[in-house]
């Protein structure tokens, strides 16, 4: 990652510059024992606090956890509660994503149990809420099974415009999906299970996310790949959630955020941006960011220890931001 002065005259990507904050979402300094990492956050801000969900890294798997603060500075004292004890139940949990729902005034919780899972709540803040887990799909899309016959799928995306609903997802192999199904019958329905883009499985991995870009007819797509400096995020932009993708910047790789273009206001503490999700100027299904203001971005970031080495559960993953410092492809597209 680049260093606190390292913009000036380095080989940046064009279009973007970061800085990012320390950790501020970590396993709990007193907590059991075997809490390893917490990783693929989703987050909202709604009555006055940020609500992010998050995957749990532990000795006993996989899970999803809740944290909330009103203010980034409470971020890292605030508890991590794990929803096990939901309705929604142990097992194996990751990859969060939370929305509001409009139509149905619910927030539903999209994740991944092996197959892509939902559950609603009446109550974002109430950890004890979620409902038993049900499926998007009944059953498994001919587009994306393996050779084997398993599902090859991961990192589920619920977007919706004002007629239709998008499921988007990747393989962690080079492709990125597309579902759909109308408004009405959200989260019933996903047809027409479509490939939208492949490439080499380094530069299109997993943890997509797309936005609506406010006060504009056009949506953003970010895709984490994999590079010599660790993990970082590419970007298409598309004037239809139906339509085609192209590179939202001009450099050969399209970055949106990478250790070449993220410089650390402390230590350097993370290798390359990994999965994250845009802070949105809505908590709703419509999925916005606003252009006008600095686009920020929660991440997962590893912070190792030199010399030691992980097991794939064991890697200490945190939680840090990313903000946007000066114009950029995004606030270019500002209404004036």
């Amino acid at each position: 990652m680049a260093s606190a002065s390292a913009w000036a005259g380095s080989s940046q990507p064009a279009g973007f510059r970061w800085e990012s904050s320390l950790p501020l979402i970590t396993p709990p300094a007193d907590g059991a024992p075997g809490f390893h990492g917490v990783k693929d956050p989703s987050i909202v801000y709604h009555d006055g606090k940020y609500h992010v969900f998050l995957t749990t890294a532990t000795s006993n798997g996989w899970g999803v956890a809740y944290t909330s603060f009103a203010d980034w500075k409470d971020a890292p004292k605030a508890p991590i509660v794990g929803l096990e004890k939901a309705p929604m139940g142990p097992g194996y949990r990751a990859a969060p994503q939370v929305f509001y729902f409009a139509p149905q005034k619910l927030w539903y919780l999209g994740y991944q149990g092996g197959d892509p899972l939902y559950s609603t709540s009446s109550d974002i803040s109430d950890p004890t809420s979620w409902s038993a887990p049900k499926p998007f799909y009944d059953t498994v899309p001919e587009i994306v099974k393996q050779p084997n016959g398993k599902p090859g799928w991961l990192d589920f995306w619920t977007i919706c415009d004002d007629q239709n609903c998008y499921l988007f997802f990747t393989n962690d192999n080079g492709s990125f999906y597309r579902a759909e199904t109308s408004l009405a019958e959200f989260p019933k329905g996903f047809h027409n299970t479509t490939r939208v883009m492949e490439g080499r499985k380094e530069d299109i991995f997993e943890a997509s996310n797309t936005y609506k870009i406010a006060g504009t007819n056009n949506y953003l797509t970010l895709i984490e790949a994999i590079g010599p400096k660790g993990r970082y995020f590419r970007a298409w932009t598309s004037d239809s959630l139906a339509g085609e993708w192209k590179p939202l910047t001009p450099d050969p790789m399209n970055i949106f955020a990478s250790a070449d273009n993220v410089r650390f206001k402390g230590r350097v503490w993370s290798e390359g941006v990994s999965h994250g999700e845009m802070i949105r100027s809505t908590s709703d299904q419509t999925m916005a960011i606003d252009p006008c203001k600095p686009l920020q971005f929660l991440y997962q970031g590893l912070d190792m220890e030199k010399g030691k080495t992980y097991e794939y559960i064991q890697l200490p993953y945190r939680l840090g931001v990313i903000t946007a410092k000066g114009p950029n492809p995004i606030s270019k597209m500002c209404p004036k």
